[in-house]
């Protein structure tokens, strides 16, 4: 009785550091319903918060998630500490009354959505960085370590290294540029060592740092060649991550290796996109790009339905949890 309950339905939740969405699909992989959420990055909002976040976004799109066929849980931060990631993983079997789904880290959202679930490597770049790929069943990742002393070529990297520039061209020690002037103008500043207030004050975050990412891409576009710089430095973080991935799933001398993107830098256009693929083209000739077939929203979904596709019928009531 309880297989006949099971609709050709699947959800898909693509989490991030700014923003979580909610994305329900059929089996044609239609769109049937969205619901977009703020921050699913638990060492940022907390675990509790993050179990709030999943079940309203849940409710929204799925009032009954009983009849799911499937769910795939994209989340940032997991597989990054094994002490937690077992919570994590069981977090969805209350919200959904059943065991039809897997978590995963979100870096899976974007390959799926991008290269259509087929062989190759997507970068991610948006507030965070991280490269994911697959190869005749073979996975790997890179990068994606944190902003402390990682995600290079991310939003938040970029924003760093133009706070950074901005403190070199307030002290004069690097030449003046556009860049001096958005960051006062976006802050209103009175006095530029008042950065430092708005920066690493109580009410910065992560993603409010991210951010700042779009300011150094406005100074960029009229004409400020540091901060260009700093988009062609982010290029080239990205290309090698996505090269070290490359080198994980040996891909034979012959073979074209599809690299596609997603993420909120790359929507800087040529900015950091021509380097990018400048870079990947100097550093091996195989490596073909793929514009994004989809966004990684929909990529959750699509995840989700491949996973039940993949699973043998026997399974699929009660015992489908990969996590």
């Amino acid at each position: 009785m309880r297989d006949r309950l099971i609709e050709d339905i699947y959800l898909g939740v693509d989490g991030g550091g700014t923003k979580t969405a909610f994305t329900l699909v059929d089996g044609s992989g239609a769109v049937l319903a969205q619901h977009l959420a703020g921050s699913s990055y638990y060492l940022q909002v907390g675990i509790e918060s993050l179990t709030e976040l999943l079940m309203e976004g849940i409710a929204r799109v799925c009032p009954d998630p009983a009849v799911l066929g499937f769910a795939f849980f994209g989340l940032p931060a997991f597989g990054e500490d094994s002490r937690v990631d077992p919570l994590i993983a069981q977090l969805p079997r209350q919200m959904l009354g059943h065991d039809r789904f897997t978590v995963g880290n979100d870096m899976v959202c974007g390959w799926a959505g991008s290269l259509g679930g087929g062989d190759g490597i997507n970068i991610v770049s948006g507030t965070g960085s991280i490269a994911y790929g697959e190869r005749l069943g073979k996975s790997a990742r890179a990068g994606g370590w944190g902003e402390i002393f990682s995600d290079e070529g991310s939003a938040y990297w970029i924003a760093t290294k133009g706070l950074q520039l901005f403190s070199r061209m307030s002290d004069g020690r690097s030449e003046p540029g556009p860049l001096l002037d958005a960051l006062r103008d976006h802050f209103a500043l009175q006095a530029d060592l008042d950065l430092c207030g708005h920066v690493m004050g109580a009410a910065a975050s992560r993603d409010s740092i991210a951010a700042l990412s779009q300011i150094v891409a406005l100074a960029a576009n009229e004409g400020d060649r540091a901060a260009a710089d700093i988009f062609r430095d982010a290029a080239d973080e990205l290309a090698e991550i996505v090269d070290a991935v490359a080198r994980q799933l040996d891909f034979d001398a012959d073979e074209d290796i599809p690299v596609s993107w997603s993420g909120g830098v790359f929507r800087s256009g040529d900015l950091v996109t021509a380097p990018f693929k400048e870079r990947m083209a100097s550093m091996d000739a195989r490596y073909r790009f793929v514009d994004p077939i989809a966004d990684p929203t929909l990529g959750a979904a699509l995840y989700a339905l491949r996973c039940a596709k993949n699973l043998p019928a026997r399974q699929m009531p009660e015992t489908a949890n990969q996590a």
